[in-house]
């Protein structure tokens, strides 16, 4: 299978490894916390790179940009669930140190591919 697009662009791969690690850590808890914290979390953290994948296939720059802005705003929907789980003593240290790296180059990576994106009038050719 071909790789699409969207596919190939690192701030993508990123939130691909973000969902992945939380998959991962969510799958271990008690139902209780895996049905109530984890799932918002795994649809939260897994929207980040479905709404990229959206907007490359979107007709123009415009609506991808409004994708890539809902998907920073499933970012910060993570980062609130990562938060809640950590007080509620769900994550340990262990994995929040290796989720943290993630977590603050998303940010960034997501503004700046929102940057790169042509202008808001324009159609991808």
């Amino acid at each position: 299978m071909a790789r699409s697009n969207f596919e190939k662009l690192r701030v993508y791969n990123l939130a691909e490894q973000l969902a992945d690690a939380i998959w991962d850590i969510v799958n271990e808890w008690p139902n209780l916390a895996r049905d109530t914290v984890g799932k918002q979390m795994i649809r939260a953290a897994d929207s980040i790179g479905a709404n990229i994948a959206e907007g490359t296939g979107r007709y123009s720059f415009k609506e991808n940009k409004q994708f890539v802005r809902v998907a920073r705003g499933s970012l910060h929907e993570t980062q609130h669930w990562l938060r809640r789980a950590f007080q509620r003593k769900l994550l340990t240290n262990e994995q929040t140190s290796a989720l943290k790296p993630i977590v603050d180059n998303l940010p960034p990576q997501l503004n700046a591919y929102l940057n790169s994106i042509g202008r808001s009038d324009d159609k991808p050719s």
